[in-house]
């Protein structure tokens, strides 16, 4: 599976040119690419203002990414803010080329940031199937909560949507990289450059990890770039069957 992330910098709360600003970045992905994932909020920036910002779950910025999919034959995933019934969800949401459409709503609220105070969290974690990988998402401050994505023979490729500060890049990498050997799994981390509108600035670092720990692709930091990466099921199944630690694993139960 040919995997490519878009490391961009996010117009703040400005829809529409960060629409145009994907749209050059996508024209330069190759065709047979699989999927294409996106940053958190990659229309709006991380903004803590959803009653100006947000959309009904099938509206402008969904479209947008259904043209996407179905132009590039490829699955598109990334998160934007989402009202239902006067409640706001940072929500990830997939789209496949033939309309399928998976999502998921961020668990783990940044607190620090003020999201605890204007968004609802999720309360279901999501595991599903696309084009033979089963996948599971996760949107940025999910990654520090190993438990929430631990494996439970269940997915092949964890993806991470994320706005994270250049503050903590050291963080970032540590958790992807850590998440992908814990895991036995592939991990897919894509994160945004530039400062938003409160100051804060990122620097990307935008990586694709293998279930042993090493770097399959990786963004140059602060430049937007698509980073291209291929994972393989043939080899993660080997490598999960002549080193079967998930076997050994302990069982749990994730209280909601």
């Amino acid at each position: 599976m040919k995997i490519t992330l878009l490391q961009t910098d996010i117009v703040w709360e400005n829809k529409e040119k960060n629409f145009r600003n994907l749209e050059e970045l996508i024209s330069s992905v190759t065709d047979g690419t699989d999927i294409i994932i996106l940053p958190e909020m990659f229309s709006t920036g991380f903004s803590m203002n959803p009653a100006e910002l947000s959309e009904a779950p099938a509206s402008g910025t969904l479209e947008w990414m259904r043209s996407v999919a179905k132009n590039k034959c490829s699955g598109v995933c990334g998160s934007y803010i989402v009202k239902e019934e006067n409640h706001f969800f940072n929500r990830w949401v997939f789209v496949s080329p033939e309309n399928e459409i998976w999502s998921y709503d961020k668990r783990h609220l940044f607190s620090p940031g003020g999201e605890k105070n204007l968004f609802d969290r999720g309360s279901n974690r999501v595991v599903f199937n696309f084009r033979g990988v089963r996948i599971c998402p996760n949107i940025c401050y999910d990654l520090r909560f190993p438990v929430w994505s631990r494996i439970k023979n269940d997915y092949d490729i964890l993806i991470n949507s994320a706005n994270w500060p250049e503050s903590r890049r050291d963080v970032w990498t540590t958790l992807l990289k850590a998440r992908a050997l814990e895991n036995q799994c592939y991990v897919a981390g894509v994160n945004r450059i530039g400062v938003d509108g409160t100051g804060i600035k990122y620097c990307g670092d935008s990586m694709i990890f293998g279930p042993k720990g090493e770097i399959i692709a990786s963004g140059e930091r602060n430049m937007q770039c698509a980073v291209h990466g291929e994972i393989s099921m043939e080899e993660l199944s080997d490598f999960r069957e002549k080193f079967p630690v998930l076997n050994d694993a302990d069982d749990f139960e994730v209280l909601i």
